[in-house]
């Protein structure tokens, strides 16, 4: 397979609803860890990252024991495991959002690992508790594999991108909230305080994500006439930010999102699909950092190599 093969094409018109129930369903999951996990920096203890095989929360604690849940989107089941050597399979098919909380609750309860949740979704408009949410749902097999083949090779590239400093930065994880992953930089300085207003969530866990100077990029796979597409912004955002040269061909800067963005097809279709993308996240990293007048020979070394130490100075 050659490099530009491995990204699979996101343009199946299946593909909206599919994530909007996928999304809905991770926000069930994730606010299982939400609950479970002691609160760590910039809520990263929530988030849900690419598996062998899917989606996953990590191990979570609970009690005595700890317990996984994974999106399985090659047998496509929710599989829920704890260290006893339980396990229950819960079944992605179409159906409603209502019949999958119940699947999933009692799926916890005859593991032994009863778990209240916050049963509302976040950042999403109109927001249905989960337990009435009893409109039918769709969901394509072949479309949600489609959008995990695409996870793989967003998530090994943005590894890449994350070697290459030194200083604080995130894992490269999935937010349910929004639905998109991402990698973030901090310049190891605290930022003003956010405003908040973030819609559907709350002004607390925004502030605390953003307490501190960040560069952040990830993938978003769209909505509300945007595409699959990889972002990049940063917080405060810099004077001239949006005016700033980025790479590749294709990247621009959307003044209702207040973020560059560069589609997934751009990067899909280029001749060699890494190096486009990983120029995106290098220049719009290099403009938060220049115009914010970031420490970058202190925060910056050079990418990892497989079994090479860095060296010290």
């Amino acid at each position: 397979m050659t490099a530009a093969a491995a990204w699979p094409d996101l343009g199946s018109p299946a593909l909206p609803g599919t994530l909007e129930t996928l999304q809905l369903w991770s926000q069930i999951v994730g606010k299982v860890r939400l609950a479970n996990a002691p609160w760590l920096n910039h809520a990263w203890q929530v988030t849900l990252y690419v598996s062998p095989r899917g989606l996953s929360t990590s191990l979570i604690p609970h009690g005595d024991k700890s317990f996984s849940l994974e999106f399985d989107f090659i047998d496509q089941h929710l599989v829920l495991r704890a260290t006893d050597g339980g396990e229950r399979r819960i079944p992605l098919a179409s159906g409603t959002v209502a019949e999958f909380y119940d699947a999933v609750m009692q799926g916890l309860t005859a593991l032994g690992l009863e778990t209240d949740i916050h049963a509302v979704p976040d950042e999403m408009p109109e927001p249905v508790p989960f337990a009435e949410d009893d409109r039918p749902r769709a969901y394509d097999p072949d479309v949600a594999h489609a959008y995990w083949l695409a996870l793989v090779q967003v998530d090994r590239v943005l590894n890449r991108f994350r070697t290459r400093f030194l200083g604080k930065c995130s894992p490269v994880h999935l937010f349910w909230g929004a639905f998109d992953m991402a990698v973030t930089r901090f310049s190891g300085r605290r930022a003003p305080l956010h405003p908040g207003g973030v819609p559907h969530l709350p002004d607390a866990v925004t502030r605390e994500a953003y307490s501190h100077e960040v560069s952040s990029a990830g993938f978003w796979p769209g909505g509300n006439g945007v595409p699959p597409s990889f972002y990049a912004y940063a917080y405060p955002t810099p004077k001239g930010f949006a005016e700033a040269r980025v790479q590749p061909e294709g990247a621009a800067f959307s003044e209702a999102l207040g973020e560059f963005l560069l589609p997934y097809e751009a990067v899909r279709q280029a001749t060699d699909p890494d190096a486009a993308l990983l120029a995106f996240l290098q220049s719009t990293y290099e403009a938060a950092a220049d115009l914010g007048g970031w420490d970058r020979a202190d925060l910056e070394c050079a990418e990892g190599v497989p079994g090479r130490p860095r060296a010290v100075r």
